[in-house]
């Protein structure tokens, strides 16, 4: 086994744990934060945006089973990479988007990537490349959020929807 750790910002975490949660090679995925400036925040204070904190899901993986550049695909098909102001209807810095690298090949993979992608869009792509800081694992009500609070869950991908639709139909 190659466990590796990886670091993804995607706007409102409670979206980004299903996406990485039921793959053989995937070991776990948790809801968390870093990148800010106090210890140990909790998620009153993080949502406020004036921690610095980005809301992260940490993905435990094999990567001799799952690789990086399938959990970078994943992810990618998640976010709008082009908004540095959060995501979908998630407003404000600590739902911007990024990827905290564990290891120099991680690092180049992302970057790598990002160039491969960037003709798909109108607008340079965002998206932070970063190491990876402390991270803080989210208080207990905010793991597996899918599946505790599959309604609410449902909702917030029905809101997600309707507001890519809103966003194209201003466009």
């Amino acid at each position: 086994m190659e466990m590796k750790t990886i670091y993804f910002a995607g706007g409102c975490f409670w979206c980004m744990v299903k996406p990485f949660d039921s793959f053989d090679g995937i070991e776990s995925v948790k809801s968390g934060y870093m990148g800010g400036h106090i210890e140990n925040p909790t998620y009153e204070q993080v949502k406020t945006g004036t921690t610095d904190h980005l809301e992260v899901v940490e993905i435990i993986y094999d990567d001799a089973v799952f690789s990086f550049d399938k959990l970078l695909e994943i992810f990618f098909a998640q976010i709008d990479p082009t908004d540095a102001g959060g995501q979908y209807m998630d407003r404000g810095t600590q739902y911007r988007t990024a990827v905290f690298y564990t290891d120099e090949t991680q690092k180049m993979k992302t970057v790598n990537y990002i160039e491969s992608i960037q003709d798909r869009f109108d607008k340079p792509i965002v998206t932070e490349i970063r190491p990876a800081e402390v991270f803080y694992l989210a208080e207990d009500e905010h793991q597996d959020f899918y599946k505790r609070n599959p309604e609410r869950y449902k909702q917030e991908q029905i809101d997600r929807e309707n507001y890519i639709k809103t966003q194209k139909n201003l466009s």
